[in-house]
Formats: C-alpha cells, sequence, structure tokens
C-alpha cells in the first residue's frame, strides 16, 4: 500500500531502531558485608531502577524471542527521533563469532538441583589452579581505547570457551572499579562500554553489559539477567517488588549456562568513607546455581538454572548465608530460618564447616551475652539476648585469613528473659577446650564441656601442656572484691609432669570466666587467650580467700598442699607442707624463724607460729654453700 505525500499528510520513515526509554535509578548501592568486626564492608551491587532498562534491552538482544525483533517508530518528515541506543540492522543480525545471532534460552538440561548438593561451590568442575598462568596474564593487560582491541589482546593466551570468559572476568573484576558517585545520582542512563573503558569505572549494569559485549566479541554466548539481590541495604526477611535493583551475567559453555556476577566479584565499599577498593572474590564466578540463588533473584525463573526453581516468597524467606560462608568453608547452618525466636530465653546456632574454623559473634554490636564452643567441624552458639524485644545476631569465621568475615546474620525475638543467666561481661570467645586449644599446646583436659558447677565455691582442673609451654590462668566475675591485682589469687597453679593443676576458689557465689592464656617459654612476647571456662556456683556462703602470693623463683614443678589459703589465722601454730625441687633448706619466716624439713616422701614439712606478725613468707636455699634465701610464697595474717 502506497502512503500519499501532502502537506496535511504525515510522511513515515521506517527506520530499523532500538528504542529505549529513559528509566529511573534509585539511590544506593548493594553489597554483601564483609568482615573485619571493627570495619565492615560492603560489596558493591547494583541501583533502583536496574529492572526495566535491562529488560527491554534484553529482549532486543533475543532473550524470550523466537526470532528477531525490531521497533518501527513513525516520525514527520525530517523530525529527529530522541534515541538512547541505535544499531544497525546489520550490526544486529551479524551475531558473534560462532556465527549464533541469538543465544538458546535456558532448559531442562541447564538445571541443577535444589536444594545445593555439596557437590561443590562451582557449576562446572574447576581446577583453579589451571588458571594460574591465565589470571596473572589477564590482570595486567592495560585497558585500550576499543574493545575489540583489548578482547584480542586477552584472548592471547585463552585456548578454550572457559579460558576466554576467564580472562574477560579477571580482566573486568580488577580494572573496573564502582562509580559511588552514580549511584547517588538518579535518572542516571546505562554506561556505555566505550565509557567504560575510558573512565574504568561503571555501576552494576555497566558491568554486566560490559562482560556481555565482551564475551560476545570474543565470541562465546552471554546475557544480562536483571532481578532482586540481598546486598547492601538487605534487611532480614524483607519483601522485594518494583523495579529490579541488580544485573548479572549468564554465560554459556561446554553446552550449558553458567551465572556470574562481575560486580560483585570486583571489590568492596567503605560504608564509612564511600570508597571503593578492589578486592577480588571468586565465589561470584560461575556459581552453582543453589547458592547463587541465595541473594540473587532473576525475572525470568528460567535463569534460576535450578529444579525445582524457587518463589519470590521463598527466595525472600529462605536464610541468606554470604559469599563468605562458603569461601570459608561453610557447609550448612542451623536453624535455617534468618528469624529465630528464643526458647526460655535463648537461642542456639550451629554451623558444619569443611575444616576446624574460628568463629566469632556480635550481639548488637558487642561480643556479649553468648557462649560460643568450637567443635572440630564447625561451632555451637548459645546466646541469652539481655532484654525482650528484637537483637541483631551477627556471626563472623576466620578461616585461613587473617580477617574475621561475616558469614551470617539472623534477627532474634525474645519475649523472656531469664536472669539468672546473666553471663560475665569478661567471659570472652571461645568457651571450653577444643581443637584450637590443643593446637595451642593444651591436651586431654579434665573437664572438656565449658560449664563447671560447683557446690562449695571450688574446683580443680587439670589441663595437658605439651614440652616449652606456659600456662597462665585468670578469675573474672562481675562484681565482688576482685581486682586487676587479684584475678590470679584466686587460683593455684601446680606442675605435675607434663600437666597443669589449676586449683580455684571463689570469693563467693555467682558465675565466673576462668581465662586460660599460653606462650612459648623460650619466644618473647604476652601469653595468648586461649579459651576460657565458666564456673558456676549458687551456694550464697561460699566466701574463699585469695591463695598465697608466689614469686618468681617459685619452680614450675613445686607443689604446695598445706597451707592453700593466702590468709592466715592470728596466734596460731600452722602446719606447712611443699615439694620443691633442687633446694638445699626451706625457712619459714614470721615474727621469728622456722626450718621445714624434709621428709622419706621428698616434701618439705613444719610448722610456723603466726603470733605478733601481719605477714608470713616462706624463703629457700638452693645452694647450700650460700647464704641467700630467695622468697617463694608470702601469706597475710588476719588482723587480731
Amino acid at each position: 500500500m502506497e502512503l500519499k505525500k501532502d502537506i496535511n499528510a504525515v510522511s513515515i520513515d521506517m527506520l530499523l531502531i532500538v528504542h529505549s526509554e529513559k528509566r529511573r535509578a534509585a539511590q544506593g548501592t548493594h553489597s554483601d558485608l564483609q568482615a573485619d568486626p571493627g570495619a565492615l564492608l560492603q560489596r558493591c551491587g547494583g541501583f533502583q531502577g536496574v529492572g526495566n532498562g535491562v529488560r527491554r534491552w534484553q529482549k532486543l538482544e533475543g532473550n524470550n524471542l523466537h526470532g528477531t525483533q525490531l521497533t518501527v517508530e513513525v516520525h514527520p518528515r525530517d523530525a529527529m527521533p530522541q534515541l538512547l541506543k541505535k544499531f544497525s540492522l546489520a550490526k544486529r543480525l551479524q551475531g558473534d563469532k560462532n556465527g549464533n545471532t541469538r543465544p538458546r534460552q535456558p532448559g531442562g538440561k541447564d538445571a541443577h538441583a535444589y536444594p545445593w548438593d555439596r557437590s561443590g561451590l562451582k557449576s562446572m568442575p574447576l581446577d583453579l589452579r589451571q588458571f594460574e598462568k591465565l589470571d596473572t596474564y589477564a590482570s595486567q593487560v592495560t585497558a585500550k581505547s576499543g574493545l575489540d582491541e583489548l578482547v584480542s589482546d586477552l584472548l592471547q593466551e585463552a585456548h578454550s570457551d572457559l579460558e576466554r570468559v576467564r580472562a574477560i572476568w579477571i580482566w573486568i573484576c580488577h580494572h573496573i572499579e564502582y562509580d559511588m558517585a552514580a549511584a547517588q545520582e538518579k535518572d542516571r542512563q546505562a554506561f556505555k562500554p566505550t565509557d567504560i573503558l575510558r573512565t574504568q569505572k561503571t555501576n552494576c549494569d555497566g558491568y554486566a553489559g560490559l562482560f556481555e559485549r565482551m564475551c560476545r566479541i570474543a565470541g562465546v554466548q552471554c546475557m544480562t539477567v536483571p532481578g532482586y539481590s540481598k546486598g547492601f541495604g538487605y534487611q532480614t526477611g524483607q519483601s522485594f517488588s518494583g523495579e529490579f535493583d541488580h544485573a548479572w551475567n549468564a554465560v554459556y559453555l561446554e553446552g550449558r549456562w553458567h551465572l556470574v556476577d562481575s560486580t560483585w566479584g570486583s571489590g568492596l565499599v567503605d560504608t564509612t568513607t564511600s570508597k571503593f577498593t578492589f578486592l577480588y572474590n571468586e565465589f561470584y564466578f560461575l556459581t552453582h546455581p543453589a547458592l547463587f540463588i541465595e541473594d540473587h533473584f532473576p525475572d525470568n525463573k528460567n535463569w534460576q538454572l535450578l529444579k525445582p526453581p524457587q518463589s519470590l516468597r521463598q527466595f525472600e524467606n529462605n536464610m541468606y548465608h554470604k559469599s563468605e560462608f562458603y569461601n570459608k568453608g561453610m557447609l550448612s547452618a542451623h536453624p535455617e530460618t534468618s528469624v529465630i525466636r528464643t526458647v526460655n530465653g535463648k537461642a542456639t546456632v550451629t554451623i558444619e564447616s569443611c575444616a576446624p574454623t574460628l568463629f566469632m559473634f556480635m550481639l548488637n554490636g558487642k561480643q556479649e551475652h553468648g557462649l560460643l564452643s568450637f567443635r572440630k567441624n564447625g561451632m555451637k552458639l548459645e546466646v541469652y539476648p539481655p532484654t525482650m524485644g528484637t537483637h541483631k545476631l551477627q556471626i563472623f569465621a576466620k578461616g585461613n585469613s587473617d580477617i574475621y568475615s561475616s558469614v551470617l546474620e539472623y534477627t532474634l525475638k525474645c519475649n523472656y528473659v531469664d536472669m539468672g543467666v546473666q553471663l560475665p561481661a569478661e567471659l570472652h570467645q571461645p568457651v571450653g577446650p577444643s581443637w584450637f586449644s590443643e593446637q595451642m599446646g593444651i591436651t586431654k583436659p579434665s573437664h572438656p564441656d565449658p560449664l563447671i558447677h560447683t557446690s562449695d565455691g571450688r574446683c580443680s582442673i587439670s589441663l595437658g601442656v605439651e614440652d616449652g609451654i606456659s600456662v597462665l590462668a585468670s578469675l573474672h566475675g562481675d562484681d565482688g572484691p576482685i581486682t586487676e591485682e587479684t584475678q590470679r589469687r584466686y587460683i593455684f597453679q601446680l606442675h605435675r609432669e607434663k600437666r597443669v593443676e589449676l586449683k580455684v576458689q571463689l570469693p563467693h557465689a555467682g558465675k565466673f570466666a576462668l581465662k586460660i592464656f599460653v606462650k612459648k617459654r623460650q619466644e618473647p612476647g604476652n601469653y595468648v587467650f586461649v579459651f576460657n571456662y565458666l564456673l558456676c556456683c549458687a551456694n550464697t556462703k561460699v566466701n574463699w580467700p585469695v591463695f598465697p602470693e608466689s614469686f618468681g623463683n617459685w619452680g614450675q614443678d613445686n607443689e604446695l598442699l598445706e597451707p592453700l589459703s593466702g590468709v592466715l589465722p592470728a596466734n596460731r601454730n600452722v602446719p606447712f607442707k611443699l615439694k620443691l625441687h633442687g633446694i638445699a633448706k626451706v625457712l619459714v619466716k614470721g615474727q621469728d624463724t622456722w626450718p621445714l624439713t624434709l621428709n622419706h616422701e621428698g616434701y618439705w614439712e613444719g610448722s610456723c607460729s603466726t603470733a605478733g606478725c601481719q605477714e608470713v613468707y616462706v624463703m629457700v636455699l638452693e645452694n647450700a654453700n650460700h647464704n641467700f634465701y630467695s622468697y617463694i610464697l608470702k601469706y597475710k595474717v588476719n588482723a587480731q
């Protein structure tokens, strides 16, 4: 049909164009939280408003289509249409270097079983050592003025589709910075690849668009996938609606689709300074779909690559394990819900890991109100919120690095507080002996459980100690007359062969933290905290005094049988019995001096009168040819 052209008629130009609208971009970035409890860093992510733009662009790229789609716009003659993107028909039909005009849609053979079968963190078998040379090369390739030249350089060391994708992924993750300024702006257009190369900055849809374009130049099928993400600003249990907030990629390798997120693989944003730091995260390269779904929900369920696919409601309610949870070797956590309701004022969390791992926790930002014990393959945490209401519980793991990373977050709902379970503020983590204390030189403890109940306020704990290791212990409570000076005076240490015995006397009823420290004798430096016991005593009649004060000459293998109390009664004859090694003479000095004698069992025995004195000392002479005595013990005498 021919159209007539007159002054009243509108002429029609058939323009083969890609029609794109300006899309809204809300403020904010999306990230997953990581590590050091002193300075929590946030992983970069997408912005509000990604969804509509990516979806329209994606449909024109062939997603969910069965053929080539062209948008026809009608304009008056000589009028210039306002285009955001424009491609020639030839360019659109060109396809990739393999001759593919459109990527295949995901199907049944792309799907992985849900839930995760623990087969691995990747969606295909990978030995990352095979990439060492390629990763080094790709990370050092410099940016070029054009994408074709850049991709050509990157592929010099790549000999398969997998290696081509890896080289592109590594380059983007090591060279493209997250644009914090763009994240603050509204109505921001998607970044063009040429602009990204020039500035080496972009946002999440820019990362995804650049990755897709580079893959297609390399002859590898790739798609950009929009959706929701559990990143920075995510609140446990929140609902998702409206515009999608993130974008990532699906890449076709070895006959199957796989998922990558180069935004979250590139680095971190410090929320206190809003500065980006490159910090590579391997987790988001070819991530197993059953793990990827924990923080990525695509607009099209087929791009979950799961069987069965998850609903948005399931995505919202499912437990969110951060990438570091899996990076550091965690396998599972219980409970599997992000919101925990306390039972009788207590919440319990357990984690299973591939190998022994160091953990710590924070309740409302403080390392208090919990009992954390290490297990050979995981940990157990019992938390006692101090008040009713809602509380934030964060769990961190160390792994092979020197930094603790956030791996889990729970919301605790507490409707009852057991005031009888108040824990000492000085009760640090962990409690109880474990693989870690054994690694530090403490073996075969007499009390493997972290809680010790005593009815009379006394207990004796025995620990095996490896050669060359010194042990130090201190007692801490929240009230009572315990000061820093006397923290160790309620503990008396005895050494027998390769074991240390800790005799403990509590000053009053209550709960106390018994801290255990170790140090290699031949090495300089301070003692290192290893673990603590929680000592509990409900007997209100308990009122034990301190042990005698010991001095530097009190040997490692010495033994004190009596008197164990550091405070002696006035005007009494007090018996003494000690085992001392390598000693020529022993004296007890009050107002007068009394010698002790060595019996056939190897103990020094005797007595001393406390009349007329305020202090009593035990002195030893190490060499019979000398007259110099050393103080080894000191007692106080009660006032008359």
